[in-house]
């Protein structure tokens, strides 16, 4: 099991943020995480990187069974992250090919010895994401997309189990994000990959890759299933509390008011 969540709840100070959650990913599976701003899809990532600990509930992350397993660095290494709190925190002046080497030993910057085996790894993922040729300039002169190549090449680095893409086309133009999510198909339809879990507040950003979604709604689990199953206009409708109409082209969704 690469997830397995069981009636976990999370409490921050007086605020309860997850809410009797249940969820399990098995392995070769993508998800996709969709809810509104608010809904605890932040607070759920974290607790899946074990960044925080449920107040009650059991959690599961690529083998490691939290209260009982070590965690730490041992589970970052398993579970690769994209997310706008990665990318604040990386050093802006290392460039494309430290950050992903960076990514072979969960680090923020290159403090260990990098074996020869590492390098030609990470040529690999910068041939694989089309970013060899940035692989020399440093992070804060990238664009927005090549920015997240950069920290989907650091995820991929460390040959996680687990590749969570927290919101990773936030604020793109049309053609970057087309871009991104072409790349992220790519992954998820190789052999022997990581499980994906794709999040976001947009379901036109939804691949057919991702067959199963989990619909989170104010901490709670409104619905978890099937993606062709759950993204219907009945469903939708009352899971955002109007009416919406769902269409579908070229196996993506789309969402419309009616």
């Amino acid at each position: 099991m690469v997830i397995h969540l069981k009636d976990i709840s999370l409490r921050r100070e007086e605020t309860q943020i997850l809410k009797n959650v249940s969820w399990d990913v098995e392995p070769g599976e993508h998800w996709a995480v969709y809810g509104m701003n608010g809904a605890g899809k932040t607070a759920l990532l974290n607790m899946l990187c074990a960044y925080y600990l449920p107040s009650t509930g059991d959690v599961e992350v690529c083998g490691h069974v939290f209260g009982k397993s070590v965690l730490g660095d041992e589970l970052r290494r398993k579970v690769g992250i994209v997310s706008a709190g990665v990318q604040q925190m990386l050093r802006q002046d290392d460039n494309t090919f430290e950050i992903i080497l960076s990514g072979a030993f969960a680090s923020l910057g290159l403090y260990e010895k990098v074996t020869d085996a590492m390098r030609d790894r990470a040529v690999g993922i910068l041939h694989d994401l089309n970013a060899y040729h940035f692989a020399n300039q440093p992070y804060e002169v990238l664009s927005q997309g090549e920015n997240q190549r950069a920290l989907l090449g650091r995820a991929l680095m460390g040959e996680p189990e687990l590749l969570i893409l927290d919101e990773p086309a936030t604020g793109f133009d049309f053609i970057a994000r087309e871009q991104l999510l072409d790349t992220i198909q790519t992954i998820a339809e190789k052999d022997h990959g990581p499980s994906l879990v794709y999040v976001t507040h947009h379901v036109n950003e939804i691949l057919p890759v991702f067959t199963n979604i989990l619909l989170l709604k104010e901490g709670r689990v409104f619905a978890a299933g099937k993606t062709t199953d759950l993204l219907t206009s009945e469903t939708m409708s009352d899971f955002v509390g109007m009416p919406v109409e769902i269409t579908w082209q070229n196996e993506r969704p789309n969402m419309t008011r009616k």
